[in-house]
C-alpha cells in the first residue's frame, strides 16, 4: 500500500494556538447584546414565511427592530466613550 502525501509547504501555517484571544472574547461579550437582538429579529422574520401576516406578528417584528437599533446605539455610544478623542 502506497501512502499519498503532499509535496508542498502549507501556503499558510496553522497558529499553534487556535483559541480566541482575551481581546477577542471581549470584543464578543461587547456584541452580544447586538447580536441577540439581530436573532431575535432574524427569529421574528423567519416566523413570518410559512404563516400570513398578522397584527401580532407585525408588532414583533417591530419590537425586534426597535431592540436592534437601540442595542446598537448603545453599543455605539460606548465604543465613542472608551474611544480617545482625535483633534
Amino acid at each position: 500500500m502506497k501512502f499519498i502525501a503532499a509535496r508542498q509547504n502549507r501556503v499558510t501555517a496553522l497558529p499553534a494556538d487556535l483559541e480566541p484571544t482575551d481581546a477577542e472574547l471581549d470584543a464578543i461579550e461587547a456584541e452580544m447584546p447586538v447580536i441577540t437582538a439581530e436573532v431575535e429579529l432574524l427569529d421574528a422574520l423567519i416566523a413570518l414565511l410559512d404563516r400570513p401576516a398578522s397584527e401580532f406578528s407585525a408588532r414583533r417584528i417591530r419590537r425586534a427592530h426597535r431592540k436592534v437599533l437601540a442595542a446598537r446605539r448603545d453599543a455605539a455610544n460606548k465604543a465613542a466613550a472608551v474611544a480617545p478623542e482625535v483633534a
